[in-house]
């Protein structure tokens, strides 16, 4: 009758022990498990989904029923965990003629190990891991179990989470409710950590990382800079404005009335073309269309919000002074989201060209993605452009081969158009040819 009680003992401990591991990769479970990828089952029809999503909706409960579960199991194997194994091992150590005192010292030590061996190995550490790798699977499997203990053991639960509000009042702590929403920077980390294990492409990192960074973006960031703009001028001819969108590439032009100043309209070539197809020749003025002015630091995100609402294409770039700083189009701004688009009348060399050991970058390239590229710091809070930051460094008009030594690497002006730096040349300091470079 002594052996049948240790037996169902032992049973005990067996069970308490599944119990335990069932409540851990409960717990483990619920917390770790997408509720995007439950939402999505739920569409699906996957009825074990639905226990899934309103568990999880009423997280902190199904916590607290997790960690009474643990708890009463890990009572209920000091309990009967202990005494059952020592039972077991006391006529083992006694067949030796041991001291009584020390068989049952011995007896409780070795009970005691092989408890907590189960309760950690068994109980605790296993079903964590394979919670971790099945998260999905494990939420489904314990999903209507656990609300089941949950009905059953309401009352204890309900009090329990009572009294630990009550406590934690007493130093002015609120439990609040339980919060899903990620902020920008663990997004970009989990779509990181995706990327890293070949979930996401690097396509769709890129688009992710733009578009977190496109409300933050300045139109003076993105445009096209005064001296680029290629303009029709009212003062010019019918006939000098004709020929400049024939041999132009640009499907849109802003007109201006004397200067860049002075930008009174935009034409788009359609409206041109189809007058001159007609045997019409009709002025400027009657043509063009009212473009959108904005100031050189609204952020993009809002200028396309007004391109959308106006149905433009092309704003121009106001400065603190009221001149014309640059201008911005639809295609810049999409850009900023997507990369660069090319068309068939695109001649631009790429912003980042690289041969052996020599990186050649566009001079109008922020500041800000060269730094990234090159994994330094330039910092300057007067421009924004490469080509702004070298003309900080030097005291007189830029000239080709110009040097400056920053960091690890030697910057050469490659290219001057007029005064305007329009590509530069990066090279890492150390290799010869750099030397070499950094000597004329």
């Amino acid at each position: 009758m002594e052996w049948s009680g240790t037996l169902f003992n032992l049973f005990m401990v067996l069970l308490l022990v599944l119990l335990n591991g069932f409540f851990v990769a409960t717990e483990f479970a619920i917390v770790k498990v997408r509720e995007s990828r439950i939402a999505q089952l739920v569409a699906e029809g996957e009825s074990r989904a639905r226990s899934v999503e309103k568990v999880i909706q009423n997280l902190d409960a199904y916590l607290s029923a997790c960690q009474l579960g643990i708890t009463l199991a890990s009572l209920g194997l000091g309990w009967l965990g202990e005494p059952a194994v020592a039972h077991l091992l006391h006529p083992v150590f006694r067949y030796f003629e041991l001291n009584e005192t020390l068989v049952g010292s011995i007896s409780f030590i070795l009970a005691f190990s092989v408890i907590t061996f189960l309760h950690i190995v068994l109980g605790e550490l296993a079903p964590k891991t394979f919670a971790i790798q099945r998260t999905e699977w494990v939420a489904m499997a314990v999903a209507r179990p656990i609300q089941i203990f949950h009905k059953v053991m309401y009352p204890f639960i309900t009090f329990l989470n009572w009294s630990a509000f009550r406590f934690l009042a007493l130093f002015h702590i609120s439990m609040e409710p339980h919060q899903e929403a990620h902020t920008e920077e663990e997004i970009r980390i989990l779509v990181n950590e995706s990327h890293k294990s070949g979930l996401i492409d690097q396509t769709e990192l890129m688009l992710v990382d733009n578009i977190f960074d496109f409300s933050e973006t300045m139109a003076r960031e993105i445009m096209v800079p005064r001296t680029d703009m290629v303009v029709i001028d009212l003062h010019d001819s019918y006939e000098e404005n004709v020929r400049l969108v024939q041999t132009g590439r640009y499907t849109r032009y802003p007109v201006v009335e004397g200067d860049k100043d002075h930008v009174v309209g935009s034409l788009h070539i359609k409206d041109l073309l189809t007058g001159i197809l007609q045997g019409e020749h009709q002025a400027i003025e009657r043509l063009m269309r009212p473009v959108l002015s904005v100031p050189q630091t609204i952020s993009i995100s809002r200028l396309l919000t007004m391109l959308q609402k106006q149905r433009g294409q092309l704003a121009i770039i106001i400065d603190e002074y009221g001149g014309t700083a640059g201008l911005v189009t639809l295609e810049d701004i999409m850009e900023e989201i997507v990369g660069d688009i090319q068309d068939e009348f695109d001649d631009e060399r790429p912003e980042v060209e690289q041969t052996d050991d020599v990186l050649s970058f566009d001079g109008r390239m922020l500041l800000e993605e060269v730094s990234d590229y090159l994994d330094i710091e330039l910092e300057s809070h007067e421009v924004d452009t490469l080509a702004g930051w070298i003309y900080m460094q030097i005291d007189h008009p830029p000239q080709v081969g110009d040097t400056i030594r920053e960091r690890n690497y030697v910057f050469v002006v490659e290219e001057v158009d007029h005064y305007r730096i329009t590509r530069v040349q990066v090279k890492r300091i150390g290799n010869s040819k750099v030397e070499e470079q950094g000597e004329r």
